[in-house]
């Protein structure tokens, strides 16, 4: 899993990019262009913004790529109220919530509030998504047999582990509420999602991994 993250400091504000986890989702951009300019050599200046005006902005970046710092070093983004998973038509699952991506053996790779994770199974940066979707991955994200779910008053809280499975699935033990790209939102008491890109039942894993021989550690 790569990370290239460059510093673009401001007198009120810094903001950091991680390039390895950028797929150009463009809400930067589009949300304060002055800000995000990439005709620009250094593209970000966190001073043509105001660091509010930055923070909001930046927590519409679904991968995790941005991230603000005050002068004082501390981040200010809430961690999201409720874990969710997003599931965008031919694209990743856009995770959010208190995230900590983990191996099968327990060891922390990422502990972010937002994640971008590859389901297609093309991934040259897995488990995260680097695009390779384009063109080449087709589904419609949408929710058809989502098995057991939970009732309203069971909400999914904040916290959400998320284990790679090897050569697997992403596995997920704690409530989470799932989107479909639709719209449509079930909250499940665990579930399992394909990354392999060959699952009949879509976002989630049906085994399929195995009979297509998908390598992920």
């Amino acid at each position: 899993m790569d990370s290239k993250t460059y510093t673009y400091e401001g007198a009120d504000a810094t903001v950091t990019w991680d390039k390895a986890r950028c797929i150009h989702f463009e809400a930067c951009v589009h949300g304060l262009p002055d800000a995000f300019d990439t005709s620009r050599r250094r593209w970000i200046d966190p001073d043509q913004a105001e660091p509010d005006e930055l923070l909001a902005v930046i927590q519409r970046c679904p991968t995790g790529a941005l991230h603000l710092r005050l002068p004082d070093g501390s981040d200010p983004e809430p961690t999201p109220s409720e874990a969710r998973v997003a599931v965008a038509a031919d694209g990743p699952l856009y995770v959010s919530g208190e995230v900590t991506l983990r191996t099968a053996d327990g060891e922390v790779l990422l502990h972010d509030t937002r994640v971008a994770l590859c389901r297609c199974g093309l991934s040259k940066n897995k488990p995260l998504c680097d695009n390779s979707h384009l063109g080449v991955f087709a589904d419609p994200g949408s929710l058809d047999d989502v098995g057991t779910v939970l009732d309203e008053a069971e909400a999914a809280g904040p916290a959400l582990p998320v284990t790679l499975r090897p050569n697997g699935p992403v596995s997920i033990l704690t409530p989470v509420t799932v989107v479909g790209a639709d719209g449509t939102a079930v909250t499940k008491p665990k579930a399992s999602f394909c990354r392999c890109g060959h699952s009949k039942n879509k976002p989630f894993c049906d085994g399929s991994h195995r009979e297509a021989g998908f390598q992920a550690p």
